[in-house]
């Protein structure tokens, strides 16, 4: 077997069923606020589209994916962020969702024979860690607490660290804190990779969850700074949480086209082709903003009325973006979720399970994640018990 198996951290949810191993949660119908999986309904024209062409099931798709799915996926790339030059046949690969991209693009870009650092926020999403493992990297953790605004302190990163850096993952909108960043740090982050050649891989997924202004992106980063051969980039787009369809594993990545003409060349030999009846579909919702919006509205009245019904009890402010509360518990984190699970039957994510001790000092401890992917009813009734829980502490 590969030794680098052996590296590999728990996930965080086979964490989380241990640490409610003998719970026996109160008699209450069960919410579940752990899992960031969009609970809304996938849109119906969607639905039809994959319906009525599974008749293509009986050819093989190719990896490129079609023409006609690389052009509405630029096209939104101009609507949504403004992209004035980006070429659907060499900057935009279809991918099956963002997790699998994330996970292959360090095989592919990574020289395991330099001793290669990889770079990444802490918190973050797992697969960022284990990618680079198993691509013979050694992961840097950079922490995210509230004194850094949630975001890594890239000025406190050693030059002896970038120098080794081959792939640095940003995360904007961020998992778990929602944090988002600004275009002129992006364009710090940019003057970086040319300083010491290594790649940024930003995972965007949460890009159209939001409140008022949309969340930059790091090709946006790129025009302005007058780049658009997006030297060094390349991001990771989903349709999981813009559209509610998780399931269907539909993503993108776009941006330096002789990094991406590479990827391809992995992805060939990887078999990961997008079926032909899911690239009709996500055609139709690349194609769709309207659906996004209405998305939007259904989030927003959610974080609307859980803030209103926590705010007063714990330590939680609405975040830039996403999905996600991340608020402080004032008790250790794991305690928390647990106390949580048997007093009142909801379930959240302990913080320390999304991230690594760093200096004596696990960033995401003392806090939980929690999911606003359910019913407005059943967020509303979430938050209601949280907070009589949170009254008994």
């Amino acid at each position: 077997m590969n030794p680098d198996l052996n590296l590999l951290h728990p996930y965080p949810f086979e964490k989380l069923a241990k640490l409610f191993s003998g719970v026996e949660p109160v008699a209450k119908p069960h919410i579940a606020l752990s899992i960031g999986e969009p609970q809304h309904p996938a849109p119906a024209f969607i639905q039809q589209i994959t319906r009525d062409n599974t008749d293509l099931l009986a050819k093989y798709p190719s990896t490129l994916g079609i023409p006609e799915l690389r052009q509405a996926i630029a096209g939104w790339l101009q609507r949504r962020y403004g992209l004035k030059n980006i070429d659907a046949e060499k900057q935009i690969l279809p991918v099956n969702g963002t997790r699998e991209a994330l996970f292959a693009f360090a095989q592919a870009v990574l020289d395991r024979n330099q001793q290669p650092l990889v770079l990444m926020p802490n918190p973050f999403y797992q697969i960022y860690e284990g990618a680079a493992l198993l691509a013979g990297g050694q992961p840097v953790y950079l922490p995210c607490t509230t004194s850094t605004g949630l975001q890594p302190d890239f000025d406190a990163v050693p030059e002896e660290v970038w120098r080794r850096c081959q792939l640095l993952y940003i995360c904007s909108p961020g998992n778990p804190t929602g944090a988002v960043m600004t275009i002129p740090q992006m364009r710090s982050l940019l003057d970086l990779a040319d300083r010491y050649d290594f790649i940024i891989a930003s995972d965007e997924c949460y890009a159209d969850i939001y409140h008022g202004t949309p969340p930059p992106g790091l090709l946006e980063a790129c025009q302005a700074a007058g780049r658009d051969d997006y030297r060094r980039c390349v991001v990771f787009h989903s349709l999981s949480k813009r559209s509610n369809l998780p399931g269907m594993r539909s993503g993108f990545v776009a941006g330096d086209a002789s990094v991406l003409a590479e990827f391809l060349r992995y992805r060939t030999y990887h078999g990961c082709a997008m079926p032909m009846h899911h690239q009709l579909a996500s055609i139709a919702a690349w194609n769709d903003d309207q659906h996004a919006a209405d998305n939007r509205v259904l989030y927003q009245q959610k974080f609307a009325a859980v803030l209103e019904i926590l705010g007063g009890a714990m330590n939680v402010a609405r975040p830039d973006a996403g999905f996600y509360l991340w608020p402080k518990t004032g008790i250790s984190d794991e305690t928390f979720a647990r106390e949580l699970k048997r007093q009142q039957n909801v379930t959240v994510l302990p913080g320390r399970y999304l991230s690594r001790e760093v200096d004596g000092r696990n960033p995401g401890a003392g806090r939980v994640r929690m999911a606003l992917v359910a019913s407005l009813e059943e967020c509303i009734e979430g938050a209601n018990r949280i907070r009589e829980f949170v009254g008994t502490l």
